[in-house]
């Protein structure tokens, strides 16, 4: 495979970079996923950072982080002692590992925040205080809702 990205790699690529900001994860991450995404075949390591022109910490973070959330699979090549990867391809398997993984964690995280929080305003006695940590339990209550919307979305995988 060449080291050098086509017109059409560079296309993917930069969606990924894209959607991996939005999420709030590492460029690299996005450029990783984007690269395997389209390529036909796997890629070890070695071949990501030439094409990517990325270091091998950052190539290996990026891989970790994928792998964590089920968006790459470790693909064993026979007579080849080196690891390979390759895209998950099904929307349903990457939004549920990125939600277990990424969002769920911070939900629980938040909740216990808030409730922590909530004691603090009403010692204060601050009606102000109460009424602002109310809305913030209202809004974490709905984003906390929005998880299994984002995971029942994904499974109308296309």
């Amino acid at each position: 495979m060449d080291a050098v990205l086509s017109a059409l790699e560079k296309e993917v690529v930069d969606v990924f970079v894209k959607v991996a900001a939005i999420v709030n994860l590492p460029r690299s991450v996005g450029e990783l996923y984007g690269i395997l995404f389209i390529s036909p075949e796997p890629m070890c390591i070695s071949l990501l950072m030439k094409k990517l022109n990325m270091s091998k910490g950052s190539t290996s973070q990026g891989l970790k982080i994928l792998r964590s959330f089920g968006a790459v699979n470790t693909v064993y090549i026979p007579g080849d002692r080196r690891d390979f990867y390759e895209a998950e391809a099904q929307l349903k398997k990457i939004v549920g590992g990125f939600i277990n993984e990424q969002l769920r964690p911070h939900f629980e995280n938040g909740k216990e925040r808030i409730q922590q929080m909530e004691q603090l305003a009403k010692q204060s006695g601050e009606e102000f205080f109460i009424e602002r940590i109310d809305r913030l339990k209202g809004w974490h209550k709905k984003a906390a809702m929005l998880a299994p919307f984002a995971a029942s979305f994904a499974k109308a995988d296309g």
